[in-house]
């Protein structure tokens, strides 16, 4: 019971900022998009929204396209794979904690046992799925997985899913142009 508590509590902390939250980003999104085009910081910025969409509802996919409409393939690519890996890491590491103060030691060796199974490729396969991308790094922090592992696959993940939105964009870009 307390294990299905926690997990229930993981995809509230996901989707209660989603739901509070989604209007404003996408705003900020738009933004981006009309009005900072050619801008410096463009690369940093969206790095750090991808970063932070572990925590806060950012239209990630959205966001990532853009990245290859503005930036272009390779810098588009190394943005989204720079923000997405960093909040696959703060995700990882907020969800240990989380599960040592929530989980009793039998709940948490079933979940290192589920884990251990299914969990590096629900890294991998749940890379392009909002919501649960963010909810499996949280899971595979609650797991202690290993963290050598943990950056195995969910660099294959993001680096998949970065590549992917990266081309997409561009293309998208010389369509609109």
């Amino acid at each position: 019971m307390r294990l299905a508590l926690f997990l229930g509590m993981l995809l509230a902390f996901i989707l209660i900022p989603f739901f509070l939250f989604e209007d404003h980003f996408n705003v900020l999104g738009q933004r981006l998009l009309t009005q900072h085009r050619n801008a410096w910081w463009l690369s940093p910025a969206i790095a750090a929204l991808l970063a932070a969409d572990v925590f806060l509802p950012v239209p990630s996919s959205i966001l990532s396209t853009a990245a290859g409409v503005l930036l272009g393939v390779p810098l588009g690519f190394l943005t989204n794979f720079a923000g997405m890996t960093l909040g696959s890491i703060l995700g990882f590491a907020t969800g240990g904690p989380a599960a040592q103060r929530t989980l009793s030691s039998g709940d948490r060796l079933r979940l290192e046992r589920l884990w251990s199974r299914w969990g590096p490729w629900t890294l991998v396969l749940t890379r392009p799925i909002p919501v649960l991308a963010e909810a499996a790094v949280l899971f595979a922090g609650a797991s202690r997985m290993p963290r050598g592992r943990f950056l195995r696959f969910s660099t294959l993940g993001n680096a998949a899913v970065s590549l992917f939105y990266a081309v997409a964009g561009s293309y998208a870009g010389r369509w609109i142009s």
